[in-house]
């Protein structure tokens, strides 16, 4: 029993994690305290457009990762899908020289996630998913 409450609040963390930035897709001014990165200049339109989208992108991962927390079957594909999330960002942001603080928060951030997304993986593999 306490194995899957344990599950679900680890699960519920990692989407929370995941879906915070989210909210960049509907508050585009939060995109340079989010990311250290100014969204003014010339090519302002389409940077903001991108990363709006990957706030969008995190959001799904982040309610995948929520809605395994409750749903069994989906934790296997949601926590699939949050390891590449995360791991991917941390493969780039590590071999990108002079990444800024903002940035390399964020990566600090994910390391802490996937950390506790290992260890959820282990105790659904332990309790058989």
């Amino acid at each position: 029993m306490w194995t899957e409450r344990l599950i679900t609040a680890l699960l519920f963390i990692v989407g929370a994690i995941n879906l915070l930035p989210g909210f960049v897709a509907v508050a585009p001014s939060r995109i340079s305290t989010a990311y250290g990165v100014s969204v003014d200049g010339a090519d302002s339109v389409d940077l903001t457009l991108l990363l709006r989208h990957r706030a969008v992108l995190l959001g799904l991962v982040g309610i995948g990762l929520l809605c395994a927390a409750f749903v069994p079957s989906l934790r296997i594909p949601a926590m699939a899908a949050g390891a590449v999330s995360m791991g991917t960002f941390l493969l780039f942001a590590y071999t990108t020289p002079e990444l800024n603080s903002a940035n390399m928060r964020v990566a600090r951030i994910d390391i802490a996630a996937v950390a506790l997304l290992a260890t959820t993986a282990v105790l659904v593999g332990r309790k058989g998913a």
